[in-house]
């Protein structure tokens, strides 16, 4: 379709295949920082449900960041098809870069059954119209609208908050659910190592050494990248230099979409 601007998120799914082996030339790149997490995650899971039947969507993902990623060079998505069942499928994948694992990611993969559909009460939250837009002035925001408490004075987005993609996430007729669970994805990981601070922990980029150490995502309800939804993140643990928090996606009706935990490396 002429005149439809192709997307960032779809340009991200745009490898090259062999097999089961999926290679990005040159990751996108940035303004100076190391590749962020939520963007190779995204691309993991892209990797393995290209390996699956389309009616089975993403259930959940659970991986692991074991060494920072690089711009411009060749990132390369190693997809073991770890088990096909009738109603799951399961995949192990593996990101590397120059010969060495940078995340180890397992994604499932489920196909839709009818079944009770119920999650509590959204707690009190953030209004969309009481929140400010914020810029944190980071390359892999700039798709992003955001919108933070008055209270956050900080450089970055600290949930809970308000979030949505500027484009569409694929030209009309290629947006399927696998792409946007990965838009789902990129999106959770902006938010929790700032949560997962310990208390009293100034908030500046020169405070200590952070990073996330795993990340995992249940997908619940369907996802719509260009709608606003309200990201909300508490921290439930500080130990051994790490911070463990829960964090939940809700729609503007107050649909819970997605559930995440993450834990993050916080040295001061």
């Amino acid at each position: 379709m002429t005149g439809v601007k192709k997307s960032w998120i779809a340009g991200l799914l745009s490898f090259e295949r062999d097999g089961d082996t999926f290679t990005v030339p040159e990751p996108m790149g940035g303004r100076g920082e190391r590749l962020f997490g939520g963007m190779i995650a995204a691309q993991a899971l892209g990797a393995a449900g290209a390996t699956v039947e389309a009616d089975k969507l993403p259930q959940s993902l659970h991986a692991y960041f074991i060494r920072g990623g690089k711009f411009g060079v060749e990132l390369q998505f190693q997809v073991e098809r770890t088990r096909d069942g009738r109603a799951f499928d399961t995949r192990r994948v593996t990101a590397l870069q120059e010969g060495k694992a940078i995340l180890e990611m397992i994604a499932s993969f489920h196909t839709p059954e009818v079944g009770a559909d119920w999650h509590p009460e959204p707690p009190p939250a953030l209004a969309l119209q009481d929140a400010l837009p914020k810029d944190p002035g980071l390359s892999i925001t700039d798709h992003l609208e955001i919108r933070t408490a008055v209270t956050d004075s900080t450089p970055f987005a600290v949930p809970p908050y308000w979030v949505r993609f500027r484009d569409a996430v694929a030209e009309p007729g290629a947006d399927t659910a696998l792409t946007r669970a990965c838009a789902l994805t990129f999106v959770t990981d902006l938010g929790p190592v700032p949560a997962a601070r310990p208390a009293g922990t100034p908030l500046r980029p020169d405070v200590g050494f952070a990073a996330s150490l795993d990340h995992a995502v249940w997908f619940h309800r369907p996802y719509e990248p260009t709608a606003w939804h309200r990201y909300e993140v508490r921290s439930v643990n500080n130990s051994d230099n790490r911070g463990l928090v829960v964090g939940s996606m809700y729609d503007e009706a107050g649909s819970l979409v997605a559930s995440m935990t993450q834990e993050a490396l916080w040295r001061l």
